[in-house]
């Protein structure tokens, strides 16, 4: 096995944190690779499926008063009493209190989603790498302002050694077991809420 593989070691409910960078109203009005409704929908579905897994969730803003605006209003209500760090750095671990709250969390699998992929959610995913740590980027709960800035981030992160995937699959990765309380919700939360249903519908033909 080359070196550069390693086995295969799961996200789950107790190595996994969730780190959500800058989605803003203003960064948001100048994203190209989704419309904004399918990327509201996708990083709203990110939290929610998140917190029904209790994954310690950071959320920061950069130059919220003077340039970009606050946070999107649908991720704010999806995750009540969150508190939202405002910086100035342009990557997140460079301000000492985010990498201070990142590093509270325990967990050395860190999930990412930011506005724009190739730098707010990027550079801090490179960052957690270059630190020993594991990071994955949920790309379409991520987004930005054109295609050449979507494919030359996504090439960097890769080269860097960070996971890409998308939001869906790494709530399932954490979920891990069907049977899990938490399971319910989390379906709901990636827009899978007929899952419960089919589930239902068997169980009524079993009796």
């Amino acid at each position: 096995m080359p070196d550069h593989i390693r086995p295969y070691e799961p996200l789950t409910s107790e190595n996994a944190a969730l780190v959500l960078v800058d989605h803003q109203v203003g960064l948001m009005s100048g994203v190209r690779d989704y419309s904004i409704a399918e990327l509201t929908h996708n990083v709203v579905g990110l939290a929610k499926a998140a917190k029904a897994l209790k994954l310690p969730i950071v959320v920061t803003t950069t130059a919220r008063d003077s340039m970009w605006g606050p946070t999107i209003p649908e991720l704010v209500e999806a995750l009540p009493g969150v508190q939202i760090t405002d910086r100035s750095t342009v990557n997140a671990f460079d301000d000492p209190p985010i990498a201070r709250a990142i590093e509270a969390t325990g967990r050395k699998k860190l999930i990412f989603a930011g506005l724009s992929l190739e730098v707010c959610a990027a550079f801090p995913a490179i960052t957690a790498v270059g630190r020993g740590l594991d990071a994955y980027v949920a790309v379409d709960a991520c987004g930005t302002f054109s295609e050449t800035k979507r494919q030359t981030g996504l090439l960097r992160m890769m080269q860097a050694g960070v996971i890409v995937s998308d939001y869906a699959t790494l709530m399932i990765e954490v979920l891990k077991d069907n049977a899990r309380p938490e399971a319910g919700a989390v379906y709901a939360a990636i827009d899978m809420d007929w899952a419960k249903l089919v589930g239902q519908i068997a169980k009524a033909h079993e009796r």
